[in-house]
Order: structure tokens, then C-alpha cells, then sequence
């Protein structure tokens, strides 16, 4: 990838996700997604017992890897890495077979049965053609979601990878 390659990325902060899940109903609206899927989700987990539970929130969505194992096994070209470094979907050309869902890490994927294609979240590429965040991350109101260009350094997004480590 040159210098001059426009990468974006997502740092989810998950300690101060509430699970209000305002992020699920905001990429629902904005692609469409049928009841009963998601393209994103915040999965809540409980460990401990009464009367000292901890409970934490993690959201999560497709992590578009850097060497994505989805795009590997697809045996129809339908998914690929864009010219964003974005995992993308070419709905088309899909054939439903599965092998992307067996082979994604994160459980990022889901066949929608009414179209029986396979569907997952694309950081809502067309908004951000048009200079906005994708949808889950204008939605949060705790800033849990945080989006932006990796291949600039003064960016929020690589700010905060700077100071986790690694």
C-alpha cells in the first residue's frame, strides 16, 4: 500500500458503551437491513455472581482485516477489498454458498434468507463518499464508535491507535 493509499478504520470503545444499541436501529435504518439481521451488533457478557456481577458491553461489526480470510474463499468474486481498504460486498455476483460466513473470525456476516446473499456491514461506504461517519457512529451517544482515516496520523482514529498498544 503507497504512502498516498486512503485507508479508514474504526477504535471501538467499549467501556463506555451503554448497550442502548442505537448504533443496531442507525445501521438498520440506513442499509436497509430486514428484521431478525444485523449488520453490527453490541453483545452484552456477565461474569461473577451475585452480589458482584461485572457486566460488559461489546460492540462489534465486521473488522475489514488487512488480510481478510472472507475475501480468500469466496468463490464468486462477490467479496473484495475496494480501493479504501474496505471489505465490500458485490451483492451480484453472490451465491449464498456460505464460505465467507464459515471463515470470518468475527461472526461479521449473516445470510439474508429473503435474497439468500450474503450481507455485512461496508463502514456505510456511500456516506462516507460524501465526507460523513458511517451511520453507527453519528447515532452513539457516548462516542463508543470512533471512524477515520488510518493513512492520516492527525486523524482521531489514528490519535487513538497511537496510544493503545500494540
Amino acid at each position: 500500500m503507497s504512502q498516498d493509499t486512503v485507508r479508514y478504520g474504526m477504535v471501538l470503545d467499549t467501556a463506555s458503551c451503554l448497550n442502548c444499541k442505537a448504533c443496531v436501529v442507525a445501521c438498520k435504518a440506513e442499509t436497509g437491513v430486514p428484521l431478525g439481521y444485523s449488520r453490527i451488533w453490541v453483545r452484552e457478557t456477565t461474569t461473577g455472581s451475585f452480589p458482584h456481577p461485572v457486566t460488559k458491553m461489546e460492540p462489534g461489526a465486521c473488522m475489514h482485516c488487512t488480510q481478510p480470510p472472507c475475501v480468500e474463499v469466496c468463490p464468486a468474486d462477490a467479496t473484495f477489498v475496494d480501493d479504501w481498504a474496505m471489505i465490500q460486498m458485490r451483492t451480484e455476483n453472490c451465491i449464498g454458498c456460505g464460505a465467507c460466513i464459515e471463515e470470518c473470525p468475527y461472526d461479521a456476516r449473516y445470510l439474508n434468507e429473503e435474497t439468500e446473499k450474503v450481507d455485512k456491514c461496508s463502514f456505510c461506504r456511500p456516506r462516507v463518499e460524501t465526507g460523513l461517519d458511517p451511520a453507527c457512529v453519528t447515532t452513539c451517544p457516548t462516542k463508543v464508535r470512533v471512524f477515520g482515516r488510518l493513512s492520516d496520523p492527525e486523524s482521531e482514529v489514528s490519535k487513538l491507535l497511537a496510544t493503545r498498544k500494540t
